[in-house]
């Protein structure tokens, strides 16, 4: 557990499946994709199409610890760690969604994902975080943390996978 590496907490929705673009954003639709490894899941959940294949290598590639930090829990590591060519991964385990503990205006990701860091230097990459999050984060954690914004509309671009790629050398263990 005490590796030199940061924590990559990774979101589904939103980064890996994009959503929400306009006809205008995208004239002809999103892209859909053929892995070549697609598990049975992908014929229930027609959206992992849109998980563009070459993310997996390039997550790999990234100096970090990846771990699912999504909605999707284990079941991202049943259906999308297959299609990107990807291990299983560590999965976040959510608080109970009947838990009254108050929020503050936090995004309900950020109390858990601090928790699981542990002091860790850490990213964050999700479609949901506020600065309000942010804050909160550089107020309670002692490791060095970037919380990285993706536009749903588009997901994961080349752009951010060279910002994610430079934080990640820059915060080595």
């Amino acid at each position: 557990m005490d590796s030199p590496l940061p924590l990559l907490f990774l979101d589904v929705d939103g980064p890996l499946i994009p959503f929400g673009a306009t006809r205008e954003e995208l004239p002809d639709g999103y892209p859909s994709y053929d892995s070549g490894r697609a598990p049975s899941e992908v014929e229930t959940n027609p959206l992992i199409t849109r998980i563009n294949p070459e993310y997996g290598p390039r997550l790999q590639a990234l100096p970090c610890e990846l771990v699912w930090a999504t909605t999707w829990m284990d079941d991202a590591n049943d259906c999308i760690a297959p299609w990107l060519g990807l291990p299983r991964l560590p999965v976040v385990n959510w608080p109970d969604a009947t838990d009254d503990r108050p929020r503050d205006g936090l995004h309900w990701k950020t109390r858990p994902l601090l928790d699981w860091a542990a002091g860790r230097a850490f990213v964050w990459v999700d479609d949901e975080m506020t600065d309000r999050d942010r804050d909160w984060i550089t107020a309670h954690h002692p490791g060095h943390a970037l919380l990285y914004h993706v536009d749903p509309r588009y997901g994961l671009t080349d752009h951010d996978f060279v910002a994610l790629d430079r934080w990640l050398q820059s915060h080595q263990g």
